[in-house]
């Protein structure tokens, strides 16, 4: 049985790739029996049918998951997924589709992590975001809540904006670079 966190970290992936999947309505999906459509989009249970949906549910999770992994579209680490919808955006937009699609920029906190999302740096040929910014102490990074970095893969001789390069960045090697926040770079979040 999947546990709530992973359910949730697994819905939130399938809403953030939805948009750039979704061509028409999937071949094969149909309503869960025992609910009833009761306006486009919403459903209601009757009577003790919830374990069965439930179980269900798990069960398409399970599938959307084997299915995402096959396609590339998502990796995993440290209990974290991974996933990008294949996009460019700057630092600002990408924080909010992360937080929209329910998740956050990718932060990673170990080399795993940071594997994880340099699978999608090298498939897509560009640097990434990461879940990080400089400090009020120039050239200090931390993590977007304000905690300080565990784990760090800097580039030679980075980060060295003294100030004036804010976010991190990914290269196609898996170390950091401190950069401006409005260049455009690959759309990874975490879940």
């Amino acid at each position: 049985m999947l546990s709530p966190q992973l359910f949730h970290k697994i819905l939130g992936v399938a809403f953030f790739l939805l948009p750039c999947c979704a061509q028409g309505k999937p071949a094969g999906i149909h309503p869960l029996p025992g609910s009833v459509l009761l306006s486009e989009g919403f459903l209601s249970l009757r009577g003790n049918e919830m374990e069965d949906v439930i179980h269900q549910l798990e069960q398409r999770i399970s599938r959307l998951e084997g299915v995402l992994r096959l396609e590339k579209m998502i990796t995993a680490s440290g209990g974290k997924i991974f996933s990008t919808n294949g996009k460019k955006a700057d630092f600002d937009t990408t924080w909010k589709i992360c937080k929209e699609a329910g998740g956050s920029i990718a932060t990673p906190r170990n080399p795993g992590e940071n594997d994880a999302i340099l699978y999608f740096v090298k498939k897509f040929n560009a640097y990434a975001y990461l879940g990080m910014k400089e400090s009020l102490i120039p050239s200090k990074f931390q993590f977007l809540d304000g905690t300080k970095l565990s784990y760090t893969n800097w580039h030679s001789n980075e980060p060295s904006g003294k100030g004036e390069e804010e976010c991190v960045e990914m290269y196609t090697d898996g170390t950091w670079n401190d950069k401006v926040c409005d260049r455009n770079r690959l759309i990874v979040c975490q879940f």
